[in-house]
């Protein structure tokens, strides 16, 4: 399996609710570095799995969806707890649609999968893989 990885980030207001959260119940903000990992099983024509300018373009138009927002004024996340979890899913779900979409080139066509993976910290972090 090949696979390129371009890297953007988002910083985000939001809060939970659930005592399982406690002070992050509270509206608060977060940084997360996102890292979208292309997959395929094989090279396409060119010797590449995706151009990696438009892969970074891609990710940098949905992380622009996010970044400076308050994510609970979001009508999209409404009574939602959108957790790092949730967000690389949300990430990968938006990168998909723009690869059928045709804007990751024709190329992109081939790709088998994308696993997106957000860094809270240098010490956690949270991924999700879908496939294509």
């Amino acid at each position: 399996m090949f696979s390129i990885t371009v890297r953007d980030h988002i910083m985000i207001a939001h809060s939970f609710r659930g005592e399982v959260f406690g002070p992050a119940q509270r509206t608060h903000g977060a940084t997360f570095l996102v890292d979208a990992a292309f997959r395929r099983a094989e090279l396409d024509a060119d010797n590449i799995v995706v151009d990696i300018g438009l892969a970074t373009r891609a990710l940098g138009a949905v992380t622009g969806e996010l970044t400076y927002r308050n994510l609970d004024d979001e009508p999209a996340f409404t009574g939602i707890n959108t957790s790092t979890e949730f967000l690389a899913k949300v990430i990968a779900d938006r990168l998909a649609d723009r690869v059928r979409a045709g804007e990751l080139g024709e190329g992109a066509r081939g790709l088998t999968g994308i696993a997106v993976t957000l860094h809270e910290s240098h010490v956690a972090w949270a991924s999700y893989e879908r496939t294509l």
